[in-house]
């Protein structure tokens, strides 16, 4: 079955077959679906900073419009998955934050931007349009951090390596999320090699109280310390979660404690814990 869909700005989806249950799945859910192919999605930015207060970067995280149709972003990588619309959302996503990025924010400034792995079967070739759009817009390669979707499960390493080899050539850097638990696991983190190493927020919860999760959140420490990796915090939500991430010497932090995701930055990019 072939299907052509045009979505916004003049942007083409062409499919040379679709299974009947990612049909029936895309009649069934047809208003998500919609949501997909209009792409009538916004890019919202959450700080990251570092223990001298300073917002140095944000993650791009996707949301709804803010006068448009609800969704949960989980539940709309989920159905595009199943629908066979993964590569289109993850592209359409990563594609949204750059320009987002451009808009608002000077250079200098870190944008980390999420990516399936599994949407990406030929660095060289998906990528393209990518790294297109960064030339394009006259962004500073090296202000881009790509790191991999919490929710994937990482299953091929070596196709990982690739990927990740294809920013670095294109002068990116690459991050694993999620770090000490999921399949984030630290035997990927030590094969891998990230340039960033955001340690799940699980472990950063009450971490100032728990002695098991200190030692943890160390060994991950030492293990990015061999191969030069920088050390972000997850979900820091509170004041002591924060003091003990900057005692230890992690290098960033991020969390509701420094700021929600919003869809522009700070005036001034201040930031006071």
């Amino acid at each position: 079955m072939a299907v052509c869909i045009t979505g916004t700005n003049g942007r083409r989806l062409t499919e040379r077959w679709v299974s009947l249950d990612q049909l029936n799945i895309r009649i069934n859910n047809n208003h998500l679906i919609d949501i997909i192919i209009k792409q009538d999605f916004c890019s919202y930015m959450q700080p990251i900073v570092n223990f001298a207060e300073e917002i140095v970067g944000f993650e791009f995280l996707l949301r709804p419009l803010p006068h448009g149709s609800r969704f949960q972003p989980y539940e709309l990588f989920e159905l595009a998955r199943q629908a066979g619309f993964h590569s289109f959302l993850d592209r359409a996503a990563r594609i949204s934050a750059i320009e987002t990025g451009a808009k608002l924010l000077p250079g200098g400034i870190k944008r980390f931007i999420n990516f399936l792995p599994s949407s990406i079967y030929n660095p060289m070739y998906c990528l393209t349009h990518t790294f297109e759009v960064i030339s394009r817009l006259k962004q500073d390669p090296q202000d881009f951090v790509f790191e991999v979707v919490e929710t994937e499960k990482i299953d091929n390493i070596p196709h990982l390596q690739t990927i990740f080899a294809e920013y670095r050539l294109q002068g990116m850097q690459v991050a694993l999320d999620d770090v000490g638990a999921g399949y984030s696991t630290v035997e990927v983190m030590s094969t891998l090699k990230p340039d960033y190493v955001k340690i799940d927020r699980s472990l950063i919860s009450y971490c100032d109280e728990d002695p098991v999760k200190q030692k943890v959140i160390r060994d991950i420490m030492n293990l990015a310390g061999e191969f030069g990796g920088k050390l972000l915090a997850e979900g820091i939500e509170r004041r002591e979660e924060y003091q003990f991430c900057r005692d230890l010497g992690m290098d960033l932090g991020q969390g509701y404690l420094f700021g929600k995701p919003e869809k522009k930055p700070p005036g001034d990019f201040s930031c006071t814990v």
